[in-house]
């Protein structure tokens, strides 16, 4: 199993690009699915998930052509649906949390599915009930093979209705909105997410010729058409990447610029790492890090102490709550965080403990950090990558520490971070793969 071996106390500096966002290409892939013409994407970065899904499709018998660097032309002309019904489908489908989201196209397209116990993140549970209650609203017929361990979902005819989701999931509703793009009649979801990589869905498939409105809000209304056409769409920057470059400079006291950023679509993020003390400026569409020894937390405005807490768009986006907790060990004062939506997300603090950090873990879902503030360093010790936030998390305490880190079960950072080993170096980072 490979690992990162990590000397500490170094300064980066220089540009780094962020890579497409991956919650968005997961969508975006998948969506492929719901035409017989030709769709290209553009910036799909080059990670362990996103490529176990493209070759997932290629197994279905979708023709994939890499056109160049990040650009892929997908032709699902001649998807062989029958492939689901075998056991490569299942477990590579399985390993894989992203194959939740072909539900969609494929009841759409082919009016059947499977589903097996999806894989991913070991963060807690992560209900499929918003999935499954939409989708079952929009005619579908869900049935459990307890032998098997996977769901047969089929309908005879697909049909658009109003639904109020229990909760604003993001892929829950990005499976809802596929399998809606092609039914009869008119759906309208209330409560829907609407995070950028949602707005983003919602404009491809309108380009391919669906009618979604009410695009950027929590009201969708959609209007089933008989067929989609093919697009060119292009996934934008990957806001969780930006967050991790801006905590990385501000941990190791380095000037950092982070290019294209598509500063629009970051919502709070860079004000939460404002309210660490982090200095960061706007530049066209860049963001610029300059070189600080020292930051110190803010309080609310009646002197309590700060809270960071995850939020359905525009709060705050949960991914990022591992990063702002390690950045919150060098900063000076105290913060709360407060990770509302997965109950083992926070458990990695253990490891930060034992480097040294000043942090009370409350409960599953509440980590109160003092930082020490410059007078703080961490320690260098061996680590594992729980999962893919936590472990960039590790990578950036690694990075601050003296002396050398050894971070074990890396695959899961290669989930979500392309080649980031290599783009570290180049910033000056010493970090070596094992």
């Amino acid at each position: 199993m490979a690992s990162f071996v990590i000397e500490g106390g170094h300064r980066l500096h220089g540009e780094i690009v962020p890579q497409g966002a991956k919650n968005e290409a997961l969508q975006i892939i998948c969506a492929t699915l719901l035409t017989d013409k030709k769709v290209i994407v553009e910036n799909i970065p080059d990670i362990a998930d996103i490529n176990n899904l493209i070759d997932l499709l290629r197994n279905m018998g979708v023709g994939v052509s890499r056109l160049e660097s990040g650009k892929y032309e997908f032709d699902s002309s001649s998807l062989n649906i029958d492939f689901i019904n075998t056991q490569e489908y299942y477990t590579k489908s399985a390993s894989l949390r992203g194959s939740v989201m072909l539900i969609g196209p494929l009841l759409a397209r082919f009016h059947r599915a499977i589903m097996p116990k999806p894989g991913g993140d070991k963060i807690g549970r992560r209900r499929l009930d918003t999935h499954f209650i939409g989708i079952q609203k929009l005619g579908a017929s869900f049935n459990y093979d307890s032998r098997a361990q996977l769901y047969n979902i089929t309908t005879e005819k697909l049909k658009g209705t109003y639904m109020l989701l229990d909760e604003a999931s993001v892929t829950g509703t990005a499976n809802i909105i596929m399998t809606a793009v092609l039914a009869e009649g008119t759906t309208t979801i209330y409560n829907a997410a609407c995070e950028p990589y949602i707005q983003q869905l919602c404009k491809m498939l309108n380009n391919m010729g669906a009618k979604i409105s009410g695009i950027a809000s929590n009201l969708l209304t959609i209007e089933g058409v008989k067929s989609l056409n093919g697009c060119t769409h292009r996934i934008l920057p990957d806001m969780i990447e930006v967050g991790s470059f801006i905590g990385m400079a501000a941990m190791t006291s380095s000037e950092l610029t982070i290019k294209n950023v598509s500063y629009q679509n970051l919502g709070i993020i860079p004000d939460a790492f404002r309210k660490l003390g982090i200095k960061l400026e706007q530049k066209g569409d860049d963001i610029f890090i300059p070189q600080q020894s020292a930051y110190e937390i803010e309080s609310f405005i009646d002197g309590s102490i700060m809270t960071l807490a995850d939020a359905p768009w525009p709060g705050l986006t949960p991914d990022l709550l591992s990063v702002l907790l390690v950045v919150a060990t060098k900063a000076k004062g105290s913060v709360l965080i407060h990770q509302k939506m997965f109950e083992s997300r926070l458990f990695f603090v253990d490891t930060l403990i034992d480097m040294g950090a000043k942090i009370i873990l409350c409960d599953p879902h509440r980590a109160t950090v003092i930082g020490l503030g410059e007078q703080f360093y961490l320690r260098a010790t061996k680590m594992t990558s729980p999962d893919i936030r936590a472990g960039i998390a590790l990578l950036i305490a690694a990075l601050a520490a003296d002396g050398k880190s050894t971070i074990g079960n890396i695959g899961q950072i290669d989930r979500g971070y392309e080649c980031i080993d290599e783009r570290l170096r180049l910033l000056g980072a010493k970090i070596e793969r094992i």
